[in-house]
């Protein structure tokens, strides 16, 4: 399993944002911090923004503050956020499944508990942990 860049990027972004909890930090400080594209954080910075764990203000004086509260939230739920899906192989997608073993597979009901054992593990872990 492989997170997307997005996920990843979003994480960056909070912990980021965790580190200096009392100053504005601006897209291209933080592209800059990373070596990241700017581009492809406007869209996480959007989204993050979106589900209320950052805070943003435009103009002088503006730029993205964490919300206090997302100090508590576990790595999970941040990954289950900003992921599109977990189809960890095709059978997982029961609308475009067209594995021809999938209801007599093995194979997947291993990998939906290690997908589980995943999150369980990152439930242990809030961003304030990191």
């Amino acid at each position: 399993m492989q997170l997307t860049l997005y996920s990843d990027y979003s994480l960056r972004v909070l912990l980021y944002l965790s580190q200096t909890p009392k100053k504005n930090a601006t897209i291209l400080e933080i592209a800059n911090f990373y070596k990241i594209s700017k581009n492809h954080l406007v869209k996480v910075i959007h989204r993050l923004a979106q589900l209320g764990f950052i805070k943003t203000q435009q103009g002088h004086g503006g730029g993205l503050q964490l919300v206090y509260a997302s100090l508590e939230l576990t790595v999970a739920e941040i990954i289950k956020k900003t992921e599109a899906n977990f189809y960890l192989v095709e059978c997982f997608n029961k609308e475009k499944n067209n594995c021809i073993i999938s209801q007599h597979c093995i194979i997947q009901k291993i990998l939906f508990q290690a997908m589980h054992a995943f999150f369980t593990i990152l439930e242990n872990y809030r961003l304030k942990d990191l």
